[in-house]
């Protein structure tokens, strides 16, 4: 009968004890990003693969990006730990940080973020301005997008316009693409939407601007952020940080990860920055 010795079972459990915390170790050599859908699944893909290399080689671990199907699935994936870092608009931010009760660190965000715009656009030559959307059909965004919803609503009720009351239709297309898609297509008379995202639509040539124009922009606002949870070891912190303060538009990674991300440079940001954003949400109702 085979007997292990009291030494021979210590040694055992040692090495099945290094065997586990190498697998462990090795699972969390993974860095986990993820992003709100304010655009196509695949244009994020796109967007995001340049500057998930750049951080790996500033982590030293395998970076991956994970789609979630819509923002409040990006709010619990941090709030709840399944990714370790996500790219939040300032509402979505707010969102997070009441989710987890103060659980989340806004990091970096882009120059023009902290003076960011919706517009509003319309393909009807009647609309010049907001009080024109008085008794018609108009799309936001996503009911959580920060620039296609919550800040265009604010503006509109600071107007003494209520969209639930003044608007024939109220309609959420779900991303900002959509909302130019919906009002290029005559679905409805005007749309909100981010003001960078119909730049880039009208520099590539994807709408035509003889027949959607854009009609009112907004004042400027803080927006959007990539955010970390607040359990993060600070030294991870400080090498993501890194990561995106050095991007440099005059080298060539730099260049191409910056005009993906529609960023003249990065610059640090905090939670302080986001209570107008907090506020705008609690006065509209869609913050309890």
């Amino acid at each position: 009968m085979f007997r292990l010795s009291i030494s021979g079972l210590m040694r055992t459990v040692f090495i099945a004890a290094v065997v586990m915390s190498g697998l462990a170790l090795h699972a969390q050599q993974v860095f986990k990003i993820t992003a709100i859908p304010d655009e196509s699944p695949t244009e994020l893909a796109r967007t995001a693969a340049p500057l998930v290399k750049h951080l790996e080689k500033a982590l030293g671990m395998k970076v991956e990006f994970t789609p979630v199907t819509d923002y409040a699935a990006a709010v619990e994936a941090l709030v709840n730990k399944q990714v370790d870092m996500a790219w939040y608009g300032g509402f979505t931010f707010v969102q997070a940080n009441v989710r987890s009760g103060g659980k989340v660190i806004p990091l970096v965000q882009r120059e023009e973020d902290e003076k960011f715009r919706s517009v509003f656009i319309t393909g009807d030559s009647s609309i010049k301005g907001l009080a024109d959307l008085k008794g018609r059909t108009v799309s936001f965004g996503s009911q959580s997008s920060t620039s296609g919803h919550l800040m265009p609503r604010s503006f509109l009720l600071q107007a003494n316009i209520d969209p639930d009351k003044d608007f024939k239709r109220v309609a959420y297309s779900g991303a900002h693409d959509a909302t130019i898609a919906a009002v290029a297509a005559g679905k409805v008379e005007a749309g909100a939407l981010n003001m960078s995202v119909w730049e880039k639509f009208v520099a590539d040539g994807k709408v035509d601007t003889s027949k959607v124009k854009v009609f009112y922009t907004t004042p400027g606002y803080f927006d959007y952020n990539w955010t970390v949870h607040a359990d993060m070891p600070a030294a991870q912190r400080d090498k993501i940080t890194k990561a995106f303060l050095e991007l440099d538009r005059n080298t060539p990674e730099g260049k191409e990860i910056l005009d993906l991300q529609r960023a003249t440079r990065f610059i640090t940001t905090k939670a302080e920055n986001y209570r107008g954003i907090e506020q705008a949400a609690r006065s509209g109702g869609l913050l309890k």
